[in-house]
């Protein structure tokens, strides 16, 4: 299957060329090119252990030992001038267990360089957007696993990011919360910003406008799921994924 690249035409959020990351002696993704259309919710999909969360780390500038070019929003990654316009959730939830909803968001509002009216508009804004309305004076100690992580989602959104990088936000969601995040992703798009928006659930891939299917820090494809599904034949993405993966085995003659 050939790979979909964005149309020239379509404003980059992220644009990766080139890239490779060594880790412990073994490059674990090696010559990746990669878009990111802006203002859409682009899925990073794949098994553990095929490079989403080192290519994430590379986009937010935090990867070690990287080679090659990553332009985040017109500037090399982990330029001073993306702090505020890159937003990054992590897989456990990046919060202060100790403090409560409101004093979480409120740091993480000062650190985005938000003060006075601002910062308590942005708070509010933020806890609207993740439906914690309620919580605000709970300890974080005190919620539930999806509640810490809506409140990680929420530190991301306080200074109003144009890119945000969520690695695996569903992860060990219960299908109401699953449904009522990507629901919230779906809005923020809406409203101008770009979600790359990593999972190894595949049937997660319909709720995307573009996919990137990584496979040992390979990318199988660049498509959307409408292409994704015609072009295997496949009913679900799922067993699409599975049929780009023989194929590009066979092609390859496989990957250690």
């Amino acid at each position: 299957m050939g790979f979909d690249s964005a149309a020239a035409s379509v404003p980059l959020a992220v644009r990766v060329r080139g890239l490779r990351v060594v880790r412990g002696g073994r490059a674990v993704v090696d010559g990746l090119d990669a878009d990111v259309p802006a203002g859409q919710v682009v899925g990073l999909l794949g098994p553990s252990g095929s490079g989403k969360t080192t290519l994430m780390r590379a986009v937010v500038g935090v990867q070690d030992h990287v080679t090659g070019d990553v332009e985040v929003l017109g500037e090399p990654a982990g330029s001073p001038g993306l702090r505020r316009r890159v937003g990054y959730v992590t897989q456990a939830a990046s919060v202060y267990a100790d403090l409560t909803v409101a004093e979480n968001l409120a740091y993480f509002a000062a650190l985005a360089g938000l003060r006075g009216a601002a910062a308590h508009d942005a708070v509010a804004r933020a806890v609207a957007v993740v439906d914690l309305g309620g919580h605000e004076r709970q300890q974080v100690v005190t919620l539930s696993g999806g509640e810490r992580s809506r409140v990680s989602l929420a530190a991301a959104l306080v200074s109003s990011p144009e890119l945000l990088v969520l690695d695996e936000p569903t992860v060990g969601l219960d299908p109401v919360l699953r449904r009522d995040l990507w629901a919230t992703f779906r809005r923020l798009a809406a409203g101008g910003a770009t979600l790359l928006v990593s999972s190894h659930v595949m049937d997660e891939a319909t709720q995307c406008d573009r996919l990137l299917l990584l496979r040992d820090g390979a990318l199988v494809a660049d498509t959307t799921p409408e292409r994704l599904l015609a072009e295997t034949g496949a009913p679900d993405a799922e067993r699409a994924f599975l049929a780009l993966v023989e194929r590009d085995v066979s092609t390859r003659g496989g990957r250690s």
